[in-house]
């Protein structure tokens, strides 16, 4: 299963229809949970998601929008008896904020926490089958986006392999050693009879002004979240306090060539989601999601 849950969707103020950030990965064995703010247990629980699917915590920066559903979710984790250890990647800078809220109350702490912080430009950590890596980005507090990366593969072609007589275990030995000897005993090398299968990418932008590193996380991405707390009639606001715009995201996904953008994290002032759509849709052209809380996105399918 690759999937996004869509949490919650609201920036600094929550509002009837929108809770405070929270965005669910599931990724084949994993689930990445970015940005865990207020509300996130309850969140889960309507989204039919259990605390044993996070297997990650991504923090992108310690405001308390994107961070304040952590003790909760620390302790739900204890609560649930998670039997696997839980990575949590934090800017390195906001180390003493992720202690206390590690340990923000009593509880009986059971759950294995592997603390994992990202540290000056970009910081890299191999996963089962992916690397994830966090970017600094640009904002009012030091901020990280997330880029998670699966390694191109092969596509095995079954009309090549028959023409060269590869068939049976020496397939197997085939994409195994890289090559294998046909039925006429000549040797067969893996891209003979296999052609690239390129891996899929996924990509957290949040809180950040327009910046080289969105563009850079976002590159090549199948699903891509970028905010878009506000719209263009206040791009000024939005650079001052270090923010995109729709269009903005609208734009990076399209020079990024993004096929799946997710637009979230909507500041409380604008009353309909549609503006948000117009304004990313006269940039970019592929699929647009609007997301609202509970929203379930599929990763698509692989490129061809």
């Amino acid at each position: 299963m690759r999937e996004l849950v869509v949490l919650g969707t609201a920036s600094q103020v929550p509002t009837r229809h929108r809770n405070h950030n929270g965005y669910l990965l599931r990724w084949d064995g994993e689930g990445l949970l970015f940005d865990p703010g207020e509300g996130t247990q309850r969140q889960m629980l309507l989204a039919g998601v259990p605390a044993t699917a996070v297997t990650r915590l991504c923090v992108t920066h310690f405001h308390g929008d994107h961070c304040l559903g952590l003790p909760g979710m620390v302790q739900r984790l204890s609560l649930d008896r998670v039997p696997h250890p839980v990575s949590a990647h934090f800017p390195a800078s906001g180390a003493h904020f992720f202690a206390r809220m590690r340990h923000a109350s009593a509880f009986h702490d059971t759950v294995t926490i592997l603390e994992r912080p990202a540290e000056g430009e970009a910081t890299s950590w191999e996963g089962e089958g992916f690397e994830l890596r966090a970017v600094r980005l640009s904002h009012s507090l030091e901020s990280y986006g997330y880029r998670l990366r699966e390694p191109d593969g092969r596509r095995m072609l079954p009309e090549r392999l028959a023409a060269l007589g590869i068939a049976g275990p020496a397939v197997g030995e085939l994409l195994r050693e890289g090559w294998a000897r046909g039925a006429d005993g000549r040797v067969v090398r893996l891209e003979d009879a296999s052609e690239r299968r390129p891996g899929q990418r996924f990509a957290f932008i949040m809180d950040t002004r327009l910046c080289d590193a969105a563009f850079a996380l976002a590159d090549g991405a199948d699903l891509a979240v970028i905010e878009s707390t506000f719209l263009e009639r206040d791009a000024l606001l939005a650079e001052q306090h270090g923010h995109l715009t729709a269009r903005q995201a609208g734009r990076i996904a399209r020079e990024s060539g993004v096929r799946t953008l997710v637009l979230s994290h909507f500041s409380q002032r604008y009353a309909d989601p549609a503006e948000f759509a117009e304004e990313a849709g006269a940039e970019f052209s592929g699929e647009l999601v609007v997301a609202e809380d509970l929203t379930r996105v599929p990763v698509p399918r692989r490129r061809p």
